[in-house]
């Protein structure tokens, strides 16, 4: 009898497992920004700028993984999370961590 799943996180999750649906969220996040820099014509498309796009992606995996466990967040939530951070990229982060900062120290 095939499995039910009620999400499609939970469905990657069970084909590729936790740590290949969080790289994928992140790949996609970066994909999703690397398209709208392209599409503003800021970067080509298929250009060398895309070989970039990879470490950033990864990058920000951990980075999302460590905010998710951090906030005690559960699976569907962290991949969305981690999907949401790798589209901001290092400099979407400083500048949420800056408000934050501030936020809190106010």
């Amino acid at each position: 009898m095939p499995d039910k799943y009620n999400s499609l996180i939970e469905l990657l999750n069970a084909w590729m497992g936790g740590a290949a649906t969080t790289i994928l969220a992140a790949m996609v996040g970066r994909a999703m920004w690397h398209g709208n820099e392209a599409r503003k014509g800021h970067r080509k498309f298929f250009g060398i700028e895309l070989l970039w796009e990879f470490p950033v992606a990864l990058g920000m995996a951990l980075v999302g993984e460590s905010a998710a466990s951090y906030f005690d967040l559960g699976q569907p939530v962290s991949t969305g999370l981690i999907a949401a951070l790798a589209y901001l990229g290092p400099r979407g982060m400083e500048v949420l961590l800056q408000k934050w900062i501030a936020r809190k120290s106010a």
